[in-house]
Order: structure tokens, then sequence, then C-alpha cells
């Protein structure tokens, strides 16, 4: 029998949607999934556990937005509540990573592959949370890479 393996997902919470991305197995790679709809924090934590029923999931990386100086503003704080009901309803870790410019960068991604406007309200969500989850990743892996060597000084 096969064990079933568990997956990081990254989330880019938004005011009308959250980005939804997921780590390949190796937690090498991110992939944009998709998005929710929500109407507010009850609607929003509703859908998203009816989606994580889809999924064995090891971890959930929620995108924090800090202002240009690195600070929680009122966005983040709102990012906050979300997160805490959250980690009220689950059983493995949701872990809170910086986001600030992915929705710019996955804009200007989008556009620079001549994507519509329309097609980029559909996409940007999910592309941003998966650029904030491959933050996360390729943070794992230099720390992973680095540590050796500074051990053996």
């Amino acid at each position: 029998m096969f064990e079933e393996v568990k997956r990081t997902l990254g989330l880019d919470i938004g005011r009308k949607r959250t980005g939804i991305a997921i780590a390949d197995e190796t937690l090498t790679i991110a992939t944009p999934l998709t998005h929710i709809e929500a109407h507010g924090l009850k609607d929003w934590l509703q859908k998203l556990l009816l989606f994580l029923e889809n999924y064995p999931i090891e971890q959930i990386i929620v995108g924090i937005p800090l202002n240009h100086h690195g600070e929680i503003g009122k966005d983040a704080e709102e990012i906050g509540k979300y997160i805490a009901l959250l980690r009220e309803k689950v059983s493995f870790p949701v872990i809170e990573w910086d986001e600030r410019f992915t929705t710019v960068q996955a804009e200007r991604t989008l556009i620079s592959a001549d994507i519509s406007r329309e097609k980029r309200k559909q996409v940007i969500d999910k592309l941003a949370a998966a650029i904030m989850l491959q933050s996360y990743l390729d943070h794992l892996r230099f720390d992973k890479e680095l540590l050796p060597s500074w051990e053996e000084k």
C-alpha cells in the first residue's frame, strides 16, 4: 500500500479572492492551483476547509502583506484574523511568510506574457500565491544548502 504524500499549500489572501498554490513533493517547485472567492471571514473559512478536504496537507504557508518597511500594517492585521481562525480549525502548521510585492510581480509577469486584462483577473491571485510559496521553498532549500558548510567551520 502506498502512503499518501502530504503537500504544502501557499495562500495569498485578498479582499475578494484567495489564491492557492501547491508545492511538489520535493518542496522544490510551487505551482499555481486555483483561487476561491469568498465574502467575509466565515464564508472564506468554510470554502477553504471544503477545498482542503481534497488534499492531504502537511502545512500551509500564508502570505503576510508587510508594508515597505517590513512592518505589520492594516492589511497584515486583517490577514492575521484569517490565520488565527484557520489555526483553530486545522491540525497542521499554518506558517506566515512575507509576501511583499508578489501581486505586483505576478501582474508584471502576466502583462509581459501578453495576457488580457480579463484573463489576468482570473489567474493573478493563484500566481501571486505561487510566487510567495516559491520564495518560501527557495528559503528552505537555501538554508539546507548553507548549513553544512557553516557547521564545518
